[in-house]
């Protein structure tokens, strides 16, 4: 049994390597890690998965994709939400709610998307929360992966400078753009 442990594990390393040499040479996948809770395996099944980020109209719909929203059920005057709807593919979906998982319990950086999951968290429940994040994280890495942006860095296009017509308002923890008036 320890013979076969212990080939086992060599095999499990061997594969580790290979899949973090892998993630090294390809510049979307290093730009995935820099979401926080997001590593090698999570960034390789997402891109594995979705293979084609512009298929999708709009980013948000990569969580149904994923089967990362919730359930309905409606028929006459009955409408009631239930769990999740576990479409698409079942690793990723695991991964990116392990992400998120990691996001709440082991990432001491700050983030907005950690103080937005701890927010709702606290709201709604740790495993509601964090299939939200998990969503939420889908739609970030489809983001990046259209924009050739990183989590933390900066637009490829200019930022608009505020004037006496642009104001910024503050909501919560993001900045929201808007008219003054």
């Amino acid at each position: 049994m320890i013979e076969v442990r212990e080939v086992a594990v060599a095999k499990v390393a061997a594969l580790d390597k290979e899949i973090r040499r892998f993630v090294r040479d390809d510049l979307t996948l290093r730009r995935f890690m820099t979401v926080p809770g997001v590593g090698p395996v999570t960034a390789l099944a997402f891109r594995s998965t979705i293979d084609e980020p512009n298929r999708f109209k709009r980013a948000r719909d990569v969580g149904p994709y994923l089967g990362l929203t919730p359930r309905r059920y409606q028929s006459g005057e009955t409408d009631r939400q239930g769990g999740i709807s576990k479409c698409g593919d079942r690793f990723t979906r695991t991964c990116l709610y392990e992400a998120a998982s990691v996001l709440l319990t082991k990432v001491q950086r700050w983030s907005p998307l950690k103080a937005w999951g701890t927010r709702l968290a606290r709201r709604i429940g740790s495993k509601k929360a964090r299939v939200a994040i998990a969503r939420k994280i889908a739609v970030i890495l489809r983001c990046i992966w259209t924009d050739g942006t990183s989590s933390g860095g900066p637009r490829r296009w200019p930022r608009p400078d505020p004037s006496p017509s642009y104001q910024l308002r503050i909501r919560g923890d993001a900045v929201l753009a808007g008219t003054a008036g």
